[in-house]
């Protein structure tokens, strides 16, 4: 993963610090672009996973839309070159403020989730004389077999609009004047690794949009989000996720029509294997029953292990392990002073010294974006290679 070169810019640079592979970036984009192009898909970048705009920029190049969860997204996807209608604004809080934002930059769509959005989105439409897409996104109550904190198609969670809602929804859109139906909107879950959760879905939204046509509704665009996971246990042998497999099941199992349009919204697995933590041994501490590594990065720069108890893989990188033949466990935690400020439990990995760099591996989805200022802890400008 990392060349001699690459090494040794690590090395000139202080810590802890955010380290993106573009050139393995470009290549995820590039197979995830051909997987989508043989079966006429469009995929939007959902901005949430990654914003840092070297990673944008490239997103953008490559054609992909964006999927914003909030108005400073909205305007930032415009800003770094995503046209407005490959702009999506999405989100289960919008405010009135980040939807006139969103009609002023005239994008694609909103994905709306309540009744009572719609008629919010309506008025506000009508406020400043345009006329809104909207796509409806529905509760699909499919189980995505992943962390209950990242499950978002139950009907106990959140997000979207229940299905004994929809009466409702096809009535006032019958008689609004400022906003139109463009499609229905799904999404599930995240870091979801078992594809057959997918043709489960597409049942729902085959049932679900034939409701909608026999009420009349021409469905532009069928919105099934995103939510494919990757492999963060052995980073290296699986870089790319298997996108081919993903689109296939989509093509294979939802029902369209003829110039009907399939979106995708997908985040992490586009960028979560460019990027890497990387961090230094402030302390080793050797117990009885246990060792420590206390590193210079902390849940300040990489919140996951700590919200979700996520498991990323750790390396030392200023140890050759193969050839030193020398494996601890370690409990590796951060500086900061909370008892959840911990990477991980009984780690292996070569045995580490104070000033080695570990790297903490497939950060680059919900990393840096999760970060914060807890502490006064310092932000350092990320490292780069092509």
């Amino acid at each position: 993963m990392f060349s001699k070169e690459t090494l040794a810019g690590f090395n000139t640079r202080k810590t802890p610090f955010y380290y993106y592979d573009l050139k393995l970036l470009k290549e995820t984009l590039s197979a995830c672009k051909d997987a989508a192009n043989e079966y006429g898909f469009q995929v939007h970048y959902a901005m949430k996973a990654n914003f840092n705009e070297r990673v944008l920029k490239c997103i953008q190049g490559f054609g992909f839309g964006a999927d914003c969860v909030s108005g400073n997204e909205v305007k930032k996807a415009v800003e770094v070159g995503f046209p407005s209608n490959q702009v999506v604004f999405a989100g289960v809080g919008k405010s009135d403020d980040e939807i006139i934002t969103a009609l002023e930059l005239n994008i694609y769509c909103f994905n709306v989730e309540s009744v009572q959005e719609l008629e919010i989105i309506n008025d506000l439409a009508a406020g400043v004389g345009k006329r809104a897409r909207v796509a409806l996104r529905i509760n699909p109550n499919v189980d995505a077999y992943t962390h209950h904190n990242i499950t978002t198609g139950l009907e106990e969670n959140k997000f979207g609009i229940n299905q004994w809602e929809l009466p409702a929804c096809a009535e006032y859109l019958n008689r609004a004047q400022n906003i139109w139906l463009e499609g229905i909107h799904f999404h599930i879950g995240s870091q979801i690794t078992n594809l057959t959760v997918f043709k489960s879905l597409c049942v729902r939204v085959n049932e679900i949009k034939l409701w909608f046509e026999e009420r009349g509704f021409n469905l532009k665009i069928l919105n099934v989000g995103g939510g494919l996971g990757v492999d963060y246990y052995h980073p290296d042998e699986n870089k790319i996720a298997d996108f081919k497999a993903y689109f296939e099941i989509f093509n294979q199992f939802l029902d369209r029509k003829p110039g009907q349009e399939v979106h995708f919204e997908l985040g992490r697995a586009l960028v979560a294997h460019c990027g890497t933590l990387i961090s230094r041994v402030l302390y080793v501490k050797n117990g009885i029953k246990k060792h420590f590594l206390v590193l210079d990065a902390g849940m300040t720069e990489l919140m996951r292990p700590a919200l979700y108890q996520a498991y990323h893989k750790m390396e030392n990188l200023s140890r050759n392990v193969e050839l030193e033949q020398s494996i601890m466990k370690y409990d590796i935690v951060g500086p900061i002073c909370e008892s959840t400020d911990c990477f991980g439990k009984e780690v292996e990995i070569g045995t580490s010294f104070r000033g080695d760099l570990i790297a903490i591996r497939t950060a680059g989805a919900y990393g840096d974006v999760m970060s914060s200022r807890y502490n006064l802890r310092e932000q350092l400008e990320p490292y780069y290679t092509e």
